[in-house]
């Protein structure tokens, strides 16, 4: 990084405020950096910028980026964005420009132990897991996690040891610009087809990742796209499996609901108990993302107290099956998931608690997401009692799909949907009863629905 970054003074990241983006900007400015940004959404995260005592700019404009020398932008930042137009021009006098997963790999080639966690889901909560854990551990580790880690304050941390953790994301590839150590690979499913097209294109990708790992790839066993990918790989790495059944290197036994938000279970290496470990968080797919963080930490010589001790002080990263409030016997939750199978092993988690009706209130993201998945995501939102939809957020996509919130809602009995959010929050606080649980769903910003829920109950 600091080659990367030799005779820098003024950095600008287009989209500041994103999931990928921020961490980087805390770890920068954390070592002395002057940096400035631009967004189109005031959010929490961009607040959290500025207290740092960063310049943003709300809203793309060429002028924008006068004065940096170095210039960052996320793989979501169209070509035809005013503030790139001005960086391509600028790249020509010398001002370098640096897609965000080209910075983000530079930074992890400076450590020596990079834990780099992909798989289409789980990726935040499994990161945040190994993260507590190393802080356990007492390595002062760094980070970049896609969610935010209350432990941590945000969702970047500049350590200084050789430990880093990040996540590395498939979308447009941008893992591969990584330096893994250790690397985990959770599962491997049918997204972000927009750019792969075919399976086969994405699980390429996946070997390619595998054989930039070094060190250790931790890979579920008892996925099958996944153990493919690493069976057909060119790899000096160790392999190391974790999933539910005893063939693989680690897995759970005795795993116990103690609680609605906790469970206990026996982490198992090489058929040999290691330590009982307790996690605060709900769902039986936690117990696998616990069980792939405490198989990476262990693997990298961790010793398994900090394991055991990191695991029981996690409750969660931020986004992730959030619980928000408790008001007059309804609980508000938020969660991140996205993808038809991060929805239904939500929802199945919450149908397996102690709530009389669960409503989901989801927020499709990206038009040819919905287009392509749509019977999938009518099948994983169809588990809740309860759903609401907003319209679709495009993101960085046009609607050349022609796909609207209407269209999945047709496919789901008593599913209703709404414009506006506001239309959405009224709809749920005037029809939920006391012993409801309700989940708001989505990447984009259908948490500010839950936001507003919560203030019109309160009233």
């Amino acid at each position: 990084m600091d080659n990367f970054l030799k005779g820098k003074k003024h950095i600008h990241f287009i989209g500041i405020g994103g999931s990928g983006m921020y961490p980087l900007a805390q770890i920068l400015h954390t070592k002395g950096y002057y940096l400035t940004g631009s967004d189109n959404n005031e959010t929490s995260t961009l607040k959290a910028v500025r207290d740092m005592g960063i310049k943003v700019f709300m809203g793309q404009a060429a002028e924008n980026i006068e004065g940096a020398d170095c210039i960052v932008y996320s793989a979501a930042i169209m070509e035809d964005n005013p503030e790139l137009i001005a960086a391509r021009k600028a790249e020509k006098n010398g001002v370098y420009v640096a897609e965000r997963s080209e910075l983000l790999g530079l930074v992890t080639e400076q450590f020596s132990k990079a834990f780099c966690v992909s798989g289409t889901h789980g990726k935040t909560t499994t990161t945040s897991m190994l993260m507590m854990i190393l802080m356990a551990a007492g390595v002062d580790p760094s980070a970049v996690i896609g969610g935010k880690l209350r432990a941590i304050g945000g969702s970047g941390r500049a350590g200084k040891s050789e430990y880093m953790v990040c996540e590395a994301c498939e979308f447009k590839d941008t893992f591969l610009h990584l330096f893994p150590n250790i690397s985990i690979i959770l599962n491997i499913d049918n997204d972000h087809m927009d750019y792969f097209k075919t399976m086969d294109n994405l699980k390429a990708s996946f070997g390619k990742f595998c054989e930039l790992t070094t060190d250790i790839i931790v890979a579920n066993g008892d996925d099958e796209n996944t153990v493919e990918v690493v069976k057909n790989c060119d790899t000096k790495a160790q392999i190391v499996t974790f999933g539910e059944s005893d063939k693989n290197d680690f897995y759970a036994e005795n795993i116990q609901q103690i609680s609605d938000f906790h469970r206990r279970f026996t982490l198992m290496h090489g058929k040999k108990p290691l330590d009982d470990i307790d996690i605060h968080v709900p769902g039986a797919h936690n117990v696998y993302n616990a069980v792939a963080a405490c198989a990476a930490a262990y693997s990298a010589g961790i010793p398994i107290e900090a394991v055991r001790d990191g695991m029981s002080k996690f409750n969660g990263a931020m986004r992730r099956f959030e619980k928000l409030d408790e008001i007059d016997g309804v609980t508000f939750v938020d969660d991140y998931g996205h993808h038809p199978a991060e929805i239904a092993a939500t929802l199945k988690t919450a149908k397996s608690m102690s709530f009389k009706r669960v409503w989901v209130v989801h927020q499709p993201f990206t038009y040819s997401r919905t287009a392509m998945l749509l019977d999938e995501f009518a099948k994983a939102l169809s588990i809740a009692d309860k759903v609401v939809l907003t319209e679709i957020m495009g993101s960085r996509e046009k609607n050349s799909y022609n796909i609207y919130a209407k269209d999945l809602a047709d496919k789901i009995n008593g599913c209703v949907w709404f414009s506006t959010f506001e239309e959405v929050a009224d709809y749920v606080v005037k029809n939920v009863k006391s012993g409801d649980l309700v989940i708001t769903t989505g990447c984009g910003d259908v948490n500010k629905v839950a936001d507003m829920m919560i203030e019109m109950m309160r009233k």
